[in-house]
């Protein structure tokens, strides 16, 4: 990241590298990695050393409630890019990142009820080592779907 160096006023008004490692228990080398991954940006004072603008906790704390349901590291990259860089990101900016993200978590909770619901049962994985499975997944009819575990990638059990 291109980085400039701050006036002294500007940099009372900005966070450390440790500043926001403690307030995002995130450490300074994963900081360090976010922003050569272009998650974060930071500016220089004429010392050198990285400040942050406040609205970096909310990155690191997105980004970080992001890695918790799984997403990649570019899903979150793709995500930030929709947020301003010159400037503080809005409650109206958020609710944008929120909104598209929707679609994508929806998917994501129905997979996880799935799993929870159905996992002691036969799943279609083609095992057929469960008793259920010879009234579910009989000769592993399933497979004609393709592979995985059919039933919890949304194939319907035969009636």
């Amino acid at each position: 990241m291109k980085s400039r160096a701050l006036s002294p006023n500007v940099v009372a008004k900005r966070l450390t590298i440790g500043e926001v490692a403690r307030r995002t228990g995130v450490a300074t080398s994963a900081l360090r990695f976010y922003e050569d991954k272009g998650l974060i940006t930071s500016e220089r004072a004429d010392t050198g050393h990285r400040r942050y603008r406040r609205d970096t906790i909310r990155r690191v704390s997105f980004i970080l409630t992001a890695q918790r349901i799984g997403l990649t590291l570019d899903q979150i990259a793709r995500a930030l890019e929709q947020l301003p860089s010159r400037r503080t990101p809005s409650r109206r900016d958020w609710t944008t990142v929120a909104a598209n993200w929707r679609p994508l978590l929806d998917e994501r909770i129905n997979a996880l009820t799935q799993l929870r619901d159905r996992l002691d049962g036969c799943i279609g994985c083609g095992c057929l080592s469960l008793d259920t499975c010879a009234l579910h997944n009989p000769d592993d009819t399933a497979a004609t779907n393709g592979p995985g575990p059919r039933y919890l990638l949304g194939d319907s059990t035969p009636a």
